[in-house]
């Protein structure tokens, strides 16, 4: 082969993998949603506000060793029971380890699969010494600048009260829900969910009773939070990462701090935290992940599209961009973070043991077991002990294409306008993990706005939510019950 023809066959492969790219490109649209009307529930703003502010108001704190402040928790569901008498009325409650209530509302087609909606309403403590760091005081439920403010107006009362001002509101109608509807209010989920949620998975177990499908927290509309996108984005999330704590324990000789060996429990310890940094698990778009992006591409720039479209050349770039967010990275695998450290107990003692605590979130690909036997080859060191406790594996990946997430995505466009709506995964953890096994599809998805100012009050301070928010949150679950009546 000549000179020329070489030329003009690679110049003919060019120009075929550029016109391939341009067209996968160009193709990659968004869905032709339909135009909804805009929702007609207009719960009363000032109502709800001052609802939401009582609800605050008990302080409903979950601490490690159980509920503390029982009267706390008696107020909340004595103040429940005042203040949604129609669904007291006409719903059956059932009572688990005494304060999660699980409410069962009986539904016009008993055929169709029942669905659960579950919001968790204890909160967690406020750090002692930073109560004068918030504009208001965290337990009292001020109304001021358009919000309510307190511990628990996002997480996770806020979609509490929402959730139950939808239900009264469609009984008030004189309204049935479509399907067999039950919805739990948990108490424990900020500690793990042993009596709250998992209870009520266990009760669903013995009662035989099979989901079509579930709904609870664990992400929101996202407003200025994708880099790359300006508009709002309805992250429906189908699936939430395993959780599990290792304990690295370092062992060597003890002695005084004036002659220090070359290598202490604190230097090997060090070393294998290093290891673990330098080796983390493999990152992949392939999956959720790029379900996830796809969605968004077509409302990307030029550029942005280009690579998304063709992710099977350009992955590895996409990939190695989004490691360097610590939400993309997160997104991409398996994740572990230092978060606790113990050696000595007096500063010129030499540690017998050192100890670190490893933090794990684990990616729905990977196993509890796959990640420990990677720790283990990474650190590589027998005077190093792994003690792994509390693994969970990730929960099952729930389908993005069914009448229930279409349902999520129509009701999300109604009450918020032209969101984009995408499958999404929860980093974190919700009671959402031990639903898998008594139902179809589990959804994640809290449908407030959130901007990266409001993530500062997860857990932290002033934390938030507007008045708006709130009535959209209460049309959001009042429009998905009208839905199911059709």
């Amino acid at each position: 082969m000549t000179l020329k023809q070489i030329f003009t066959t690679a110049l003919l492969g060019l120009s075929l993998l550029v016109a391939v790219l341009l067209y996968r490109t160009l193709t990659l649209t968004l869905p032709d949603w339909p135009v909804p009307e805009a929702s007609k529930v207009q719960p009363d703003p000032a109502q709800l506000a001052a609802n939401l502010s009582k609800a605050v108001q008990f302080k409903t704190i979950s601490f490690d060793h159980g509920v503390v402040d029982k009267a706390a928790f008696d107020g909340f569901v004595a103040f429940l029971a005042q203040t949604y008498p129609e669904l007291h009325q006409q719903a059956s409650l059932t009572r688990l380890n005494d304060y999660t209530l699980l409410f069962y509302l009986k539904g016009r087609d008993r055929a169709r699969p029942p669905v659960l909606w579950s919001a968790h309403y204890d909160v967690v403590p406020v750090i002692p010494g930073t109560e004068k760091n918030w504009s208001y005081a965290p337990f009292a439920g001020t109304l001021a600048e358009g919000y309510i403010w307190g511990r628990g107006t996002m997480d996770d009362k806020g979609s509490a009260i929402a959730m139950l001002e939808a239900v009264s509101w469609l009984l008030r109608q004189e309204q049935q829900p479509g399907h067999d509807l039950y919805l739990a209010l948990t108490h424990d989920e900020e500690i793990g969910s042993t009596k709250g949620s998992q209870a009520v998975a266990n009760w669903f177990k013995q009662q035989g009773i099979q989901l079509g499908w579930t709904l609870d927290e664990g992400s929101f509309v996202l407003d200025g939070m994708v880099p790359g996108i300006s508009q709002k984005v309805a992250s429906i999330n189908i699936a939430e990462k395993g959780y599990m704590n290792v304990e690295l324990v370092a062992s060597a000789a003890g002695g005084h701090s004036s002659m220090p060996p070359g290598e202490t429990a604190v230097t090997i310890l060090a070393q294998a935290l290093l290891r673990l940094k330098e080796h983390q698990l493999p990152a992949s778009l392939d999956g959720l992940p790029l379900q996830f992006y796809q969605r968004l591409a077509p409302a990307m720039g030029f550029t942005q599209r280009l690579l998304v479209a063709n992710s099977w050349l350009f992955g590895p770039l996409i990939e190695a961009e989004l490691a360097k967010m610590p939400a993309g990275n997160a997104m991409l695998r398996t994740t572990y973070a230092p978060t606790m450290l113990s050696g000595s107990v007096k500063s010129n003692v030499l540690p017998i043991e050192a100890r670190a605590t490893v933090n794990l979130r684990i990616h729905p690909r990977d196993t509890v077991e796959a990640v420990i036997a990677h720790l283990e080859r990474v650190i590589a060191d027998p005077r190093i002990r792994l003690v792994a406790e509390r693994g969970m594996e990730a929960s099952p990946v729930s389908a993005a294409d069914n009448k229930a997430f279409r349902l999520l995505e129509q009701v999300s466009r109604k009450v918020h306008g032209d969101v984009l709506t995408v499958p999404g995964l929860t980093l974190g953890a919700t009671d959402s993990r031990f639903y898998s096994d008594i139902a179809q599809a589990n959804y994640r998805y809290a449908p407030m706005v959130v901007t990266p100012q409001d993530l500062t009050g997860f857990h932290g301070t002033d934390e938030r939510i507007s008045q708006d928010n709130l009535v959209k949150a209460v049309q959001f679950y009042a429009e998905l019950l009208l839905a199911t009546t059709e």
